[in-house]
C-alpha cells in the first residue's frame, strides 16, 4: 500500500510540472474479475478427475505517456506483476498488490521510419507467433500474455518499404550464465520480423520469429524458428482474422537431448462491435531422443463488452467472457498411452477506464 501511495504522489507531483517540462499524460484501468473454472481429465490407464472452482481477482494498471517534442516519445505501464497477467488473486487477504514497472520504452517517431528501445509491449493477444515459437505444446489462451506479461526487452526499428511497413525487432528471451560456454553471446537473443502492408481492404502481415542464440522454452539453450502470417479482412461492421504459424527445431540442448519437434497453430476470428471470438487449433510433434509424442489443443475465445457508462473522461464497462480448452496427449511409444483434458472457464469482468 505505501508503495501505490508513493507512486499517486509521484504522478500528482509530475501533474503539476513547469511549463517547459515535456507533456505528460496518464491514464489508466482498474478491474475486477469473478471467474468459475471446471477441469476435467481422464486417461486410458483409469485416471478421472473433475475439479471445479470460484475465484476473485483484480488489477489495476496505470499508465503515462510524455511527448518530448520532435517525435521523441516515452511510454510506460505499471502494474500488479505476478505470473497470472497482472491479475491478483484473494489469498486469505495476503495478498501482494504492489505496482511493479510491466513496460516502458522511448524512441523517435519520423515521417516514414521509427525507433524505439526499452520493454516493449507485444499485443499478443492478437499475434499469437510468440504463443506457439514460446510454448509449443500449449500455445493457446494467450500464454505470453499471461505467463510472461506480454512485454519483451528488445530494441525496434520500423520503416516504410513499398506500400507496407517493415519492423525488425532484436529480443532478448533469457539470461544464461556467465559459465555458458558461448563467451559474450551467452544469453538468448531472438530477431522478429514483420511487415505489413494493404491488398485492397485486406491486410496482410506475413512474419517470423527466428531465435539466434540459445534460449529456453519447454527445453532450454535451442534454437526454434517461427515463421507465418496474421490476414484480417473486413466485411462491412465487421471483420475476420486469419493466422497460420508455424515451428520447427531441431538442435541440441544444455543437457545435451537431440531435441526435435514441430508444430503449428491456425485462428480463426470474428470481432463486430462490442462481440469477439476465436477459435485456435493446435497440432506438435516431439521426437525428441527418439520419443514420438503428438500434443493437440482445440480452444475457444468468446466476450461480449457492454458499455454500462462511457464520457470523455472515462468509462465503466461489464465483460462476460467463456474460455474453453481440450487439450489430448498421444504417446505412440509408451503402450500407446493416452490422455484427454478440458478446462472451462467463465468470466465476469467489471472494469473502469479513465
Amino acid at each position: 500500500m505505501k508503495k501505490m501511495l508513493s507512486l499517486a504522489a509521484m504522478f500528482a507531483v509530475l501533474s503539476y510540472a513547469s511549463p517547459a517540462s515535456a507533456e505528460v499524460k496518464f491514464g489508466g484501468d482498474a478491474s475486477l474479475r469473478v471467474r468459475g473454472q471446471f477441469d476435467s481429465y481422464e486417461n486410458n490407464l483409469g485416471a478421472d478427475n473433475d475439479s471445479d472452482n470460484l475465484t476473485y481477482s483484480y488489477r489495476v494498471r496505470l499508465k503515462a505517456a510524455a511527448d518530448l517534442g520532435d517525435g521523441y516519445f516515452f511510454k510506460a505501464l505499471l502494474t500488479s506483476d505476478n505470473t497470472a497477467g497482472g491479475w491478483t488473486t484473494l489469498n486469505n487477504n495476503l495478498e501482494n498488490a504492489d505496482l511493479d514497472i510491466s513496460n516502458f520504452y522511448f524512441g523517435r517517431m519520423m515521417e516514414s521510419s521509427h525507433y524505439m528501445m526499452g520493454r516493449l509491449p507485444l499485443n499478443s493477444v492478437n499475434n499469437p507467433i510468440f504463443d506457439l515459437a514460446l510454448f509449443p505444446y500449449a500455445p493457446v489462451d494467450i500464454p505470453t500474455a499471461t505467463v510472461f506479461m506480454d512485454r519483451v526487452l528488445g530494441i525496434n526499428y520500423g520503416a516504410k518499404v513499398g506500400s507496407g511497413e517493415l519492423n525488425a525487432t532484436l529480443v532478448m528471451l533469457n539470461e544464461d550464465s556467465p559459465a555458458s560456454d558461448n563467451g559474450m553471446l551467452n544469453d538468448g537473443y531472438a530477431a522478429h520480423l514483420i511487415y505489413k502492408a494493404n491488398i485492397g481492404d485486406i491486410t496482410v502481415e506475413p512474419q517470423a520469429l527466428l531465435v539466434l542464440t540459445d534460449g529456453d522454452g519447454f527445453y532450454n539453450d535451442i534454437t526454434p524458428h517461427t515463421f507465418g502470417m496474421n490476414v484480417t479482412i473486413p466485411t462491412g461492421d465487421a471483420k475476420i482474422g486469419l493466422s497460420g504459424f508455424y515451428t520447427v527445431c531441431k538442435d541440441d540442448d544444455v543437457n545435451g537431448d537431440d531435441v526435435d519437434y514441430n508444430g503449428y497453430l491456425l485462428r480463426l476470428k470474428g470481432q463486430s462491435g462490442p462481440f469477439t471470438a476465436w477459435v485456435d487449433y493446435n497440432h506438435t510433434n516431439d521426437k525428441t531422443n527418439g520419443w514420438d509424442e503428438d500434443y493437440d489443443n482445440l480452444f475457444v475465445w468468446a466476450q461480449y463488452n457492454v458499455k454500462v457508462y462511457e464520457s470523455a473522461m472515462g468509462s465503466f464497462s461489464l465483460t462476460p467472457t467463456v474460455r474453453y480448452w481440450a487439450i489430448g496427449d498421444y504417446k505412440d511409444n509408451v503402450s500407446g498411452f493416452e490422455s484427454e483434458s478440458s478446462r472451462l472457464r467463465t468470466e465476469l469482468i467489471a472494469t473502469v477506464s479513465f
